[in-house]
């Protein structure tokens, strides 16, 4: 297969920046979708639907490319999703609900060649075991970095590093959205080796 130009559907930074780390250039629009979870639906099932949802979306207007989605769906132990807050109170909630416990990270991936449909897909899991947080750590925390559209209320990357006791998975990258190492067995399955491209440019978001 003749490798094509990549779109990322996402407006997400945090996934822009992890692809920039490839190499390759791309660029990167927004879908529009309906991201309710179906009834009687897993959370791994659910991250892969909306992953290869937010890629067929953008199928139609960008006919010659490789799409990539992505979509994260966070839970505690007991089953309950953990959607991004919003704000500082639901925030709060969703921290004092994760201390102590362990909550996993289901991030779905899509790579659709949108010119004959054929796709490939995969769901990444993550653990992350929360220390246990008092009041003043979370309140602290969250003014800090103010983490209302991240899945779970942290940023890994930053100072959300040290909420945890443990991370379990084989990519930590898709704690922040991305599963770079399942996106590059896939691009690599099509004929495309990022370790054999040359330097990328900047991605170009698409409004």
């Amino acid at each position: 297969m003749d490798p094509r130009p990549l779109l990322l559907a996402s407006s997400s930074p945090y996934r822009r920046q992890l692809l920039t780390r490839l190499g390759i250039p791309f660029e990167a629009v927004s879908p529009e979708i309906d991201e309710s979870p179906a009834r009687h639906e897993s959370p791994e099932q659910l991250a892969t639907r909306l992953a290869t949802a937010k890629a067929e979306a953008l199928a139609p207007a960008w006919p010659d490319h490789w799409i990539i989605g992505s979509d994260q769906v966070a839970c505690l132990q007991d089953g309950t999703l953990l959607n991004k807050p919003g704000n500082h109170e639901l925030a709060v909630q969703q921290l004092t609900r994760s201390s102590g416990q362990r909550v996993s990270f289901m991030t779905g991936l899509t790579l659709l060649d949108a010119t004959s449909g054929k796709r490939q897909s995969h769901c990444e899991l993550f653990h992350a075991h929360f220390r246990k947080l008092g009041a003043e750590e979370i309140e602290n925390y969250l003014k800090v970095e103010q983490p209302y559209d991240c899945a779970g209320s942290f940023k890994m990357e930053g100072l959300g590093i040290a909420l945890f006791t443990k991370l379990e998975g084989r990519d930590p990258n898709s704690l922040v959205g991305l599963p770079l190492i399942a996106l590059t067995d896939m691009l690599r399955n099509w004929g495309l080796n990022p370790l054999l491209q040359p330097p990328g440019r900047s991605a170009k978001l698409e409004t």
